[in-house]
């Protein structure tokens, strides 16, 4: 409690120096505007002698004091906070990268050594390894890619009018064979085959498919994924639902944060940049839509998106 009124304890939070600390300048500011008020009072008190004129007077100058005072600690706290974010993303893309490109150069050092022998069914299997490891810093790559393009001006959107269901019916063609070998039985119900959107196709669909391989890759065998497309208002709703491991309730707050992934993701040893969530929210937001979801640990998830009907 003590530590979050001490502005030299949040200018270390920050990492930055007193100076460019947003609650260290707001103690400064605010002793520079008491002691200007008292100036301004003393010096209108001697010249203009009238009480009316002399309380405007102060009440003018502290509002434009206070009124400078916010804009500039605001500035410098959102200066701040960008130099925060940006050493955390070096310190998550850095260790995000660390895992795979250690287990690439252990297997290419497996691979050249001429210590040791090497069976056939070895060799390939650390190929693999490679090839696994590869695909996942490529993926990680083209996520912050993505990331970038969605935080810039210049994020292609455009806006037509797109089939949730044709696209739907897609997905599950291409993951009715990973669904088969997870023993997860994949099924679609649509109210309304003639209901459309307006929406980028391109990135609904990537929005589409990330909530279905989610619902899938944490899905128990034997359990069920069940796509739901349906019209509320002047809305459609595309709603993936599962029977899954779930997310904890203490965690749900942070699902769709950069680089998030939560404990139940590691149990279960799915590959993942923690990206895929926050980049479907980002994009359903640029679409003029909205993203939720409900989740009971153990229970399953049911993650659901809306769009302005065409």
């Amino acid at each position: 409690m003590l530590d979050s009124l001490n502005p030299i304890s949040s200018c270390k939070k920050y990492g930055v120096s007193p100076w460019q600390c947003p609650q260290f300048l707001f103690v400064v500011m605010g002793i520079v505007t008491i002691f200007a008020i008292t100036i301004i009072y003393f010096l209108a008190v001697l010249r203009i002698g009238n009480p009316t004129i002399v309380s405007l007077l102060v009440l003018l100058v502290a509002g434009f004091l206070l009124i400078m005072n916010f804009v500039i600690t605001n500035s410098f706290e959102r200066m701040a906070e960008a130099s925060k974010l940006k050493s955390e993303f070096i310190h998550i893309v850095s260790h995000q990268l660390r895992a795979p490109l250690t287990n690439i150069k252990f297997s290419l050092d497996f691979l050249v050594s001429t210590r040791m022998v090497q069976t056939k069914e070895q060799q390939e299997e650390y190929f693999n390894v490679i090839q696994e490891n590869s695909i996942r810093m490529g993926n990680l790559i083209d996520n912050l890619l993505t990331v970038a393009q969605i935080e810039s001006s210049s994020f292609p959107l455009s806006k037509v009018e797109v089939s949730l269901e044709g696209i739907a019916q897609k997905l599950v063609q291409k993951f009715k064979f990973f669904a088969l070998a997870s023993n997860i039985k994949l099924m679609i119900f649509s109210a309304d085959h003639s209901l459309q959107v307006l929406a980028d196709p391109l990135w609904v669909e990537q929005v589409m498919e990330n909530l279905l391989d989610n619902a899938i890759k944490y899905t128990k065998g034997g359990g069920e994924v069940i796509i739901k497309i349906y019209q509320k208002k002047r809305k459609v709703f595309y709603e993936v639902q599962d029977n899954g491991v779930g997310i904890p309730k203490e965690e749900q707050n942070f699902i769709f944060e950069k680089f998030f992934r939560s404990d139940n993701s590691f149990k279960k040893q799915t590959g993942g940049t923690g990206l895929g969530l926050h980049i479907a929210k980002k994009i359903i937001e640029k679409m003029g839509g909205e993203i939720e979801f409900s989740s009971k640990e153990n229970k399953g998830s049911i993650f659901w998106f809306s769009l302005p009907i065409k």
